[in-house]
């Protein structure tokens, strides 16, 4: 009998807890404000398509940034937008925001070759070689078969003054790209402000010899021609350049290979002479060549022989 009334005082409450069930609230349907706003906000949060973004590379360069800084925005830690939108500002001369941009993905993506180029790059154009050289050696270093990195590296080392480490840079570079035009030009110039006007030529004869040789290069060559006092070839080589400048470039050269040369006075010839240009610089002492180049806190490996350029002219660049 108590376990039938147990089951009856049990009836009450199944039956109260059914309309219980059925009473409970539904959500409210969303207006179409709502959802329009919702799908709204769901575009804008999408990945640019792929024909946006040929859209925006073809744009002008403000344009471009502009497009990319949204896509950063979309996605702060994307590796390939961060460093395509650091290299959209430093297209716009905004180099002290492609390192910010850049140095704040670089924790989520350490070992990215791209972003320590990106990094160089922008350090060199800001003036901080210094820094340059750390960036450029860590890129190498991720990347050891891509020949800017160590032409980077030789650059930046060529604007602090370390001429020899930077033209064994340079040679690591054209051991993996012969062909770089503007490794050789920049190879010349560090051999002649160490004072080694042969070899200097060598190097800008076949970097003018190449397709992608442009005015600066054949600008370089002359410089170097005049320097070993020869004036009239060196306007043949550059028949473009003004008299004047020629010129000028004839007296400046003249006083510079006087017996006592001073290879620092570079710096003050006009502006025909380089690509890119030097800073005032000291002769680098003779010392045994290692077979590492310590700078800061890396160190990047460089073959114990390098092969000798060619001085025939090369075949076309590869694309």
């Amino acid at each position: 009998m108590s376990s039938l009334r147990t089951a009856l005082y049990g009836l009450p409450l199944l039956i109260l807890a059914i309309p219980a069930c059925s009473s409970a609230p539904k959500p409210a349907a969303q207006s179409p404000e709502a959802l329009a706003y919702q799908e709204a906000l769901a575009e804008a949060s999408a990945p640019a398509s792929a024909e946006e973004i040929a859209e925006a590379n073809r744009a002008d360069p403000l344009t471009r940034a502009n497009f990319w800084a949204k896509e950063h925005n979309k996605d702060p830690e994307n590796l390939e937008v961060a460093v395509t939108f650091a290299e959209a500002l430093r297209a716009i001369g905004s180099d002290d925001r492609a390192i910010e941009v850049a140095m704040k993905v670089l924790p989520v993506h350490p070992n990215s070759p791209d972003l320590m180029m990106v990094i160089g790059r922008s350090l060199m154009k800001d003036n901080r070689p210094e820094e340059a050289v750390s960036a450029f050696i860590r890129a190498s270093q991720l990347a050891p078969d891509r020949a800017a990195a160590y032409a980077g590296l030789g650059l930046a080392l060529d604007r602090v003054a370390n001429h020899a480490d930077a033209q064994r840079a340079y040679a690591q570079a054209l051991v993996i790209d012969p062909q770089r035009v503007s490794t050789l030009s920049n190879y010349g110039l560090s051999l002649a402000l160490t004072g080694n006007l042969a070899a200097a030529e060598e190097k800008l004869r076949l970097a003018s010899s190449l397709p992608g040789a442009d005015m600066r290069v054949r600008q370089n060559l002359a410089l170097v021609v005049g320097l070993q006092g020869r004036f009239e070839e060196m306007a043949q080589i550059d028949p473009t350049a003004p008299v004047r400048s020629v010129e000028a470039n004839r007296a400046a050269l003249q006083e510079m290979i006087a017996p006592a040369r001073d290879y620092a006075a570079l710096s003050d010839t006009p502006p025909t002479q380089s690509m890119p240009a030097q800073a005032p610089v000291a002769l680098a002492p003779e010392r045994p060549e290692p077979t590492d180049v310590a700078v800061s806190k890396f160190t990047f490996p460089i073959p114990e022989a390098q092969p000798e350029l060619e001085t025939a002219p090369a075949k076309p660049l590869q694309a």
